[in-house]
């Protein structure tokens, strides 16, 4: 299982990233990806759209489940990533780097401290 060590993540199998700009990005772990099996369909929010802490951001469809997937912070959508909405596999390939789902600007300092370690969640994965 491939788990980045410059990642957060949290225990419903998304990951997050804080980039330089002061966003973050989001998008599911390698597990998540491996467990739903070949992703044949993604819904993810508009630009703009307000998102809740543990809240819904989106839906990704495989051939074996339907699954929701859930942001560990509140922010404002400022990218979804298209490329995958139009070529889902793309997150069974590149769940870290092409795969990304969302980009958000938080709408209050980031807190990490619910969040996991790649360590934490490699052992809660093994």
């Amino acid at each position: 299982m491939n788990t980045p060590t410059d990642l957060f993540y949290t225990e419903s199998d998304e990951w997050l990233r804080r980039e330089d700009d002061g966003l973050v990005t989001l998008g599911i772990t390698d597990y998540a990806q491996g467990e739903l099996g070949e992703i044949v369909y993604l819904e993810l929010p508009e630009v703009g759209t307000s998102i809740v802490a543990g809240g819904s951001f989106g839906v990704a469809e495989s051939v074996k489940a339907v699954g929701e997937l859930h942001s560990p912070i509140a922010g404002e959508v400022v990218a979804a990533n298209t490329d995958a909405t139009e070529n889902p596999g793309v997150v069974n390939e590149s769940p870290f780097e092409n795969g990304w789902m969302i980009r958000l600007k938080p709408s209050e300092e980031l807190d990490t401290s619910s969040l996991m370690s790649a360590e934490q969640y490699a052992a809660l994965r093994a």
